[in-house]
């Protein structure tokens, strides 16, 4: 591996944004992550709607781009192939470790363990593009995260975000239907709590200095076993695009 994908580990482990457990539930299901049939084969399958999006809503080729909670990398590899220059966060370091081995060379990312609450001050408006993609979901305090992004990005920057709706057919699809009877995520991945409806995902943005400009929802077809975007169903997984205030 090439320097920039193997950047040097530091984190700072106290009062971090992720619980203990979140924490160890990822890293025991490190070395599965770049499994497409696996335990996130969902992430793999949505990958492509998650970058059709980013680049309708702005053009990460060739730009500086954060993505936290990068996990194995999905995301961060793509984004990377349309030419990007890309730093990648994530607290679990067994999965960063999964992520470092498995990028090419060629690719423009440097990894790290590291918490965006810590990260963000000391690289104030460095970032043209953030991403947080399936994260929110996982912390206590979705707020002090989304103040993290729009402080990392430039005035004029975009930040895009990903979760999981808070209503009872979320609950039905995102955790019986994705965890217990069709196996598409882990177990115990997700906490119908931390869901955040889109109205309150869209104040928060908007308590940080970042203005919503468009959404779309993610939706899953039992039938075909494909994923596509819907603008008019944000019902169970949905993005959303801000463009931070200049």
């Amino acid at each position: 591996m090439s320097p920039k994908n193997r950047s040097t580990t530091s984190q700072d482990t106290t009062a971090s944004s992720a619980s203990p457990e979140e924490l160890a539930h990822f890293n025991q299901l490190a070395r599965q992550w770049w499994d497409s049939d696996g335990p996130f084969a969902s992430l793999h399958a949505i990958n492509p709607l998650r970058m059709a999006f980013i680049e309708e809503h702005s053009d990460p080729g060739d730009q500086a781009v954060l993505d936290v909670g990068c996990g194995g990398g999905i995301l961060a590899e793509s984004l990377a192939r349309s030419g990007a220059k890309v730093t990648a966060l994530d607290l679990a370091e067994d999965v960063i470790e999964v992520a470092r081995e498995h990028a090419p060379e060629y690719l423009d990312i440097d990894y790290r363990v590291a918490d965006v609450t810590r990260f963000a001050p000391e690289h104030d408006g460095e970032f043209d593009v953030v991403t947080c993609m399936e994260m929110l979901e996982h912390v206590d305090e979705p707020q002090s995260i989304i103040d993290a992004l729009a402080t990392a990005v430039r005035p004029g920057g975009h930040v895009f975000l990903s979760t999981l709706n808070r209503n009872a057919k979320s609950w039905l699809l995102g955790i019986v239907a994705a965890e217990y009877v069709l196996g598409m995520v882990p177990k115990g991945t997700h906490d119908h709590g931390h869901f955040i409806r889109p109205g309150e995902l869209a104040r928060m943005g908007r308590r940080a200095g970042l203005r919503p400009i468009a959404s779309t929802g993610i939706v899953y077809n039992p039938l075909t076993r494909e994923f596509s975007l819907n603008d008019r169903d944000l019902d169970v997984n949905y993005l959303m695009a801000f463009v931070k205030e200049s």
